[in-house]
């Protein structure tokens, strides 16, 4: 097999995926590839997967087949590599059960790219180490983002161990970055015209460079005060880690916006002991009643798992009520998936498919209801929102609001990256209908 000239990523799952994907098509690129739009095109396929879930792990072997069954004017097979955290847990079973895969790299090991594609021209290669030096430091420099908005990870792993979760098996302990490497990289993101940036951890805020002494507040302060940098984010917390000197940053930093992910994942105290969250449903809320005194304005959303092992009605009742206590602007809410090596997969107690899908279902009513709620009642305001890409019709705009809300405008002057006014004029539970304010001439 000749080595591949051009290659295509398709990611899946969460943000650090993401991040991940784009590093990868910086090494590539760097390698001497070209990127090409779709998979058709390319020599090189890198599927860059998620394990949370085994509908998202299936997914990953329906493209393999896909790309199997796929007719090509060359007749020649693109070379397959598999990325990510289905890769780590699976590991040289992906080879088995999918002998079109030429290599197999976990997400600690993803700098060693180039070299697996070279070995796997003469054979299988698969490398699921999780090497002591730090992958970040052989990565190339950051190239230029694709748009206003850039990710940036600060932070990887998990040491929490909720027992539904394979993130500490698949990305490893909480390993976080140094500080020096995280500014720098920020500068360079905006200095390439990133004018938004998404601080990305398994439990991002967590993070800390024990040498310096630098937690996570005093990180966000620091990038904050990067010239040129308007807008400022962070996922995913954890409930236990909202320090008080976290909190008042929301306060004190107008970089950061107005808006926070914080999954609670059950509003039942038992079944959060069950998890492993290491917090209670109380203690959650007293949290929000911290951060709403800090800050008023804030806009929040979480996760939630429907159906963990020994649910009863009561507490999936317990939920609907955190849920109501809150007011979400958004939340994220799935059906328990068993995975393997898990403590939660040998749990007495699971429950079948039909009452967790009919749970899931009033709960998502209840979310889609507050999500709408929400919209609405931010209809007048007037907010920033950043464009970030066109819209269906001539001339529109769609961006985000501070409170990550999409946000279409009829403005053919505007370009990708503009940061402008806009009055909110409409709202339905997915988007709103923004006005442009027209500033007065100087």
């Amino acid at each position: 097999m000749t080595k591949p000239q051009t290659y295509f990523v398709k990611t899946f799952g969460c943000q650090m995926n993401v991040y991940d994907s784009e590093r990868m098509s910086e090494l590539l690129a760097a390698d001497g590839l070209r990127a090409v739009d779709n998979s058709d095109d390319a020599d090189l396929v890198v599927l860059n997967t998620c394990h949370i879930r085994e509908r998202a792990a299936e997914k990953v072997y329906s493209d393999i087949g896909r790309l199997k069954a796929s007719k090509r004017p060359s007749g020649v097979k693109p070379m397959v590599a598999v990325a990510g955290c289905v890769a780590q847990a699976e590991g040289e079973e992906i080879v088995r059960r999918a002998p079109m895969v030429d290599l197999v790299v976990g997400p600690q090991a993803y700098h060693r790219l180039p070299a697996m594609i070279a070995a796997a021209a003469n054979g299988k290669s698969v490398d699921t180490d999780m090497p002591i030096e730090s992958k970040f430091d052989l990565l190339p420099k950051r190239a230029r983002p694709t748009g206003a908005s850039a990710f940036l990870t600060v932070q990887e792993g998990c040491d929490k161990f909720c027992t539904f979760c394979v993130v500490p098996y698949t990305r490893g302990g909480e390993v976080s970055r140094p500080a020096a490497d995280v500014v720098g990289e920020a500068r360079a993101l905006v200095d390439g015209g990133a004018c938004e940036l998404t601080l990305l951890g398994q439990n991002v805020n967590a993070y800390a460079d024990d040498g310096l002494g630098i937690g996570f507040a005093q990180l966000i302060r620091e990038i904050a005060a990067i010239p040129g940098l308007a807008r400022l984010r962070y996922t995913t917390s954890h409930p236990r880690d909202m320090t008080d000197e976290l909190i008042a940053v929301h306060a004190e930093v107008p970089e950061l916006m107005p808006y926070l992910h914080l999954p609670v994942q059950s509003g039942s105290s038992r079944i959060l002991k069950r998890m492993n969250r290491a917090h209670t449903a109380e203690s959650y809320l007293a949290t929000i009643d911290r951060l709403r005194a800090a800050r008023p304005d804030i806009a929040l959303s979480g996760d939630f798992i429907v159906g963990f092992p020994g649910e009863t009605e009561a507490d999936f009742e317990d939920t609907l009520s955190i849920v109501r206590a809150v007011g979400y602007a958004q939340a994220y809410s799935f059906k328990y998936s068993s995975r393997p090596g898990t403590p939660a997969a040998g749990m007495d107690g699971h429950l079948d498919e039909a009452v967790k899908s009919e749970r899931l279902a009033r709960l998502q009513a209840l979310i889609l209801e507050q999500q709408l709620a929400f919209n609405r009642a931010t209809v007048g305001r007037r907010v920033e929102v950043l464009i970030e890409r066109h819209g269906r019709k001539p001339g529109q705009l769609i961006g985000k609001s501070p409170y990550l809300q999409s946000v279409h405008v009829m403005a053919p002057g505007l370009a990708i990256g503009d940061l402008v006014e806009v009055e909110l004029v409409s709202a339905g539970p997915n988007s709103l209908e923004g006005k442009l304010i027209q500033k007065a001439a100087a």
